[in-house]
């Protein structure tokens, strides 16, 4: 037992802090997130939590116990692996406590543990440094004293455990080690059946955040990054259906009048409802403006300026977003393509090229292309995607002179507005159409923006003065660029759309919080009277309906409606980290990994959402809910989402 306990101490002391650190970190997030709990769930996420500790400290002390075998055969030459164990526990041990202490913040912003977002963002240290040091600097050096004190706590109390240590046969200590690497495996595989612990082994709760308590926020993050190298498609959570079925379930979904091509199943034409002249096309992509903050939506009433554009142009009420990031708003916006579990087509390999995009088709019929942001557009991939798929032209920060005011993210939106201008000026003087996609970042956290442009009014709530104040700039800016455009040359030819990206955050107990998709949209200048659309709509719907106001005729693989045009339902979608809901004439069916799935009716005027049994209906709704899913990972596999070849 003696020798047991010797050759196991650094182990056994490594593996506490680890424990440790995950139950300190657990039990707080569950007294905070107390109101979110119904009775059991605090037991199941401690069972679920326990489960997925032991398998995080299984992992990580596999080769632990590696170090410490090598340690045994080279005693009496060496103690470098003695040092290299110090430091290999003592850096897990400090990476686990930092990445723990930012759970809270990250879930305050997306509403559930660390996962693949959190990576993500680390491909763009720049950015994400200067917005650390802008807008979270208390918190990021509170972190990194946590994280210096728990490192040299974690070297000392560890490396104590070798300098004690009593000397025994090499053998049984080998024996011991070969005996704890074996316990270390099992462990982390989780389970003793064909498939080892993955997330959905511990969820029980329909609410994403309650689930994600049940794991640590290392597992999540590194189960990220797994799937991130392997790219799951919806069969693997939702299910599978034969191909021609799910070809067959867009394509009558989409009300289409005429397929034109097996290779390419669901190109279709679409008889534009602008029969004229084709006009230019300005697309301005909001970042983070939900409808709860625009008044002419029933929210707070930060916007004042896309209040009077709902009021002048064709404004939806009951627009949605596809999902809770820019690339998958842009995804919808420029392409039309359907959301789903995997990563957004803006950064997968088989998309950066031969894709289809409404810059794509406006470029075979002459138009003249260009992305304009204030930030670099490497970010997200998005130039990269965009240079590949028909964007002729890309004016990013670096094309700015002298902009007055640089946030974390880039210039900020006055910057770019006055940019946008001088580059449709100049697009416009050369007589070819033009398609500008204007993408802003000003409502980005941290939120900076120039001082004194914008007041809120006195007892405005205090927690998200910061937050709101940068709505209102954007809205500023937006209303400012308007109006200057109303007195150029090329307004009179141009069709405007302003929309959102996503909401600044989504939260909610549902598997999908459907009310948090809620994002405003008015188009400008088209030839449609001024009018407020109460239909429920998507993201994905906007592209083919903007081809048709522009009058381009040329079949296109999109499924979304031309929302001139009136259709027997009124449908959304959207994806939720792994959940994907599909709505359809006030019902909803959401997926969710190992093939569960949920039914709910959803009032968008109250933004009610209400569980509720299954039926006919709602088993055939499910049956498109996969369809759609499922053709996202078929379409892109089989690139079956483009336009015919150029001659």
């Amino acid at each position: 037992m003696q020798a047991i306990t010797s050759v196991l101490k650094p182990l056994l002391r490594f593996t506490l802090l680890i424990m440790s650190v995950f139950t300190l970190s657990r039990m707080g997030l569950l007294l905070w997130q107390q109101q979110r709990l119904a009775n059991g769930d605090s037991l199941a996420v401690l069972l679920g939590g326990l489960r997925v500790d032991l398998s995080s400290v299984g992992y990580l002390s596999a080769l632990a116990v590696l170090m410490l075998l090598a340690d045994v055969l080279l005693r009496s030459k060496t103690a470098f692996f003695q040092h290299v164990f110090t430091l290999y526990s003592s850096i897990v041990v400090t990476l686990i406590v930092v990445v723990e202490a930012s759970t809270p913040a990250f879930i305050t912003q997306y509403d559930v543990r660390p996962n693949r977002l959190f990576v993500e963002y680390l491909d763009y240290p720049q950015e994400v440094f200067s917005m650390l040091l802008h807008g979270h600097l208390f918190a990021m050096i509170s972190t990194l004293i946590i994280a210096t004190l728990s490192c040299v706590f974690a070297y000392r109390y560890i490396n104590a455990a070798f300098s004690k240590q009593q000397n025994a046969k090499t053998v049984s200590q080998v024996v011991i080690l070969v005996t704890t690497l074996f316990v270390c495996l099992i462990s982390a595989r989780g389970t003793v059946s064909h498939r080892p612990l993955n997330p959905a082994l511990v969820y029980f709760s329909s609410d994403s955040l309650v689930n994600s308590l049940a794991l640590n926020s290392t597992y999540s993050v590194a189960f990220a990054i797994k799937n991130m190298g392997n790219e799951k498609n919806a069969s693997s959570l939702y299910g599978t259906m034969p191909r021609d079925e799910i070809l067959q379930t867009v394509k009558q979904a989409a009300y289409k009048n005429q397929f034109v091509t097996q290779s390419i199943p669901t190109l279709a034409n679409n008889t534009p409802f602008n029969t004229g002249k084709h006009k230019n096309l300005v697309i301005i992509l909001e970042e983070s403006l939900g409808a709860r903050f625009v008044g002419e939506l029933g929210g707070i009433g930060v916007t004042p300026e896309l209040d009077k554009l709902y009021q002048q142009g064709w404004g939806f009420d009951n627009l949605y977003a596809t999902g809770t990031r820019s690339v998958r708003g842009i995804e919808a916006v420029t392409t039309g393509f359907p959301p789903s579990p995997s990563r957004s087509v803006v950064k997968l390999s088989k998309s950066q090229h031969n894709f289809f995009s409404l810059a794509d088709v406006l470029s075979r019929t002459g138009y003249t292309t260009q992305f304009i942001y204030g930030g670099e557009s490497h970010f997200d991939n998005m130039k990269s995607f965009f240079l590949g798929n028909g964007f002729s032209d890309i004016v990013d920060i670096s094309d700015m002179q002298s902009p007055e005011f640089i946030s974390s993210w880039g210039a900020s939106d006055e910057d770019l507005f006055n940019q946008a201008d001088k580059e449709l000026s100049e697009l416009n003087k050369s007589g070819k159409p033009f398609f500008s996609l204007v993408f802003t970042s000003s409502n980005h956290d941290p939120f900076d923006i120039p001082e004194g442009r914008v007041t809120l009014p006195e007892g405005h709530d205090p927690e998200n003065v910061k937050r709101d104040l940068a709505i209102k700039y954007a809205d500023y800016a937006l209303g400012k660029f308007i109006a200057k455009a109303k007195t150029q040359d090329y307004w009179q030819d141009t069709v405007f759309l302003v929309v959102a990206d996503h909401d600044v955050r989504v939260f909610g107990s549902e598997p999908v919080p459907l009310k948090s998709f809620h994002i405003p949209a008015v188009i400008l200048n088209s030839d449609m009277d001024a009018k407020r659309d109460t239909r429920l709509v998507s993201q994905i719907d906007l592209p083919v309906t903007l081809l048709s106001l522009l009058g381009v005729e040329q079949a296109t693989p999109m499924l979304g409606y031309d929302l001139t045009k009136h259709y027997p339902v009124e449908r959304a979608m959207m994806q939720y980290y792994d959940n994907f809901a599909y709505v359809e004439n006030g019902e909803a069916v959401i997926l969710m990994p190992n093939q569960k799935v949920s039914y709910w009716r959803y009032d968008p005027s109250s933004k009610t959402q209400v569980a509720i049994d299954k039926d006919g209906s709602s088993v055939e709704l499910a049956k498109k809910a996969l369809a759609h899913v499922l053709f996202n990972n078929l379409a892109y596999t089989e690139q079956l989402y483009r336009l015919p070849n150029k001659s």
